[in-house]
């Protein structure tokens, strides 16, 4: 006699849930608002998904949303009655957005790429016991406001809608140019082939660091090299000459963190292992 009115999960709830034969016919005009958070939500996806909504009779479209540990819950969403293509939405009310020059307290015009602080009721009060991390996090700027220095990429438009681009961490690096691996992913989830893929950097005496992606192929096609070489065609026609991966792994499976988000950092770690491999030790006879 109960119906679901609400989901709420990251985007790999969502690709998940494309995927489910059990899915097939179910009537989903019970939902009042299905939300993503908790890693990027690619537009590609976005796009399937809302039409998977709209096929299983659901009225509305899912809503991108943006929270941190250090604000305790979701501090931006993407309004009801309107969204665009990308953003994350408008913070809450009670809630400030900036957007500042990474490793300053500089705030940016608008439109211009930079770390998104959070100012607002519902930041933490600290890092318990860990004083250097908080002053660190938590920074009085100008304006008399504590923010909260996120660690993440981000612009916000006129309208104060913001946009997440990328955590500053995870950005690659390579020649001397900036690659972001979202968008990146972004372009490759496009793609027919493609359900699901994941971009890392990897060490490069040469080049500091070479793009390498992870690709999850949608069922009924085989990793062969003649879907790779269709693929990094692909690339190479509608990615910058810098940012077109040196190299495509097929996987059957990306690996996923205890919440569901693509652990990147395994696939980092792995290649890493390839490239330092444990010296096995000798034996005494």
């Amino acid at each position: 006699s109960y119906k679901c009115n609400f989901i709420a999960g990251v985007p790999t709830l969502f690709e998940a849930l494309l995927r489910q034969s059990v899915m097939k016919g179910v009537d989903l005009s019970c939902l009042k608002g299905v939300f993503s958070g908790g890693d990027s939500l690619s537009v590609e996806l976005k796009k399937r998904f809302d039409v998977f909504l709209k096929e299983h009779n659901a009225t509305i479209e899912i809503r991108e949303g943006y929270g941190t540990t250090e604000c305790v819950a979701a501090s931006c969403l993407t309004p009801f009655h309107c969204s665009k293509e990308g953003s994350i939405g408008l913070p809450f009310p009670d809630m400030y957005f900036i957007i500042v020059k990474v490793n300053t307290t500089e705030e940016l015009p608008y439109g211009q790429e930079g770390e998104i602080c959070i100012s607002g009721p519902t930041i933490m009060m600290e890092y318990i016991n860990r004083p250097l991390e908080t002053a660190d996090t938590m920074r009085v700027h100008e304006d008399g406001r504590t923010w909260i220095h996120t660690g993440d990429l981000g612009i916000m438009d006129e309208e104060g809608f913001v946009y997440f681009r990328q955590r500053i961490k995870r950005m690659i690096i390579t020649s001397g140019y900036n690659v972001y691996p979202s968008q990146l992913e972004n372009t490759l989830d496009a793609h027919e082939l493609v359900h699901m893929s994941c971009v890392i950097g990897i060490p490069d005496s040469y080049k500091m660091q070479k793009v390498k992606a992870f690709i999850m192929l949608k069922p009924g096609y085989q990793p062969t090299d003649a879907n790779k070489q269709v693929l990094m065609a692909y690339c190479k026609k509608t990615m910058a000459k810098y940012a077109v991966p040196c190299e495509i792994e097929f996987r059957e499976y990306l690996p996923k963190t205890l919440v569901g988000k693509v652990a990147y950092r395994v696939l980092e770690a792995e290649e890493i292992a390839k490239k330092n491999p444990e010296p096995r030790q000798s034996v005494a006879v």
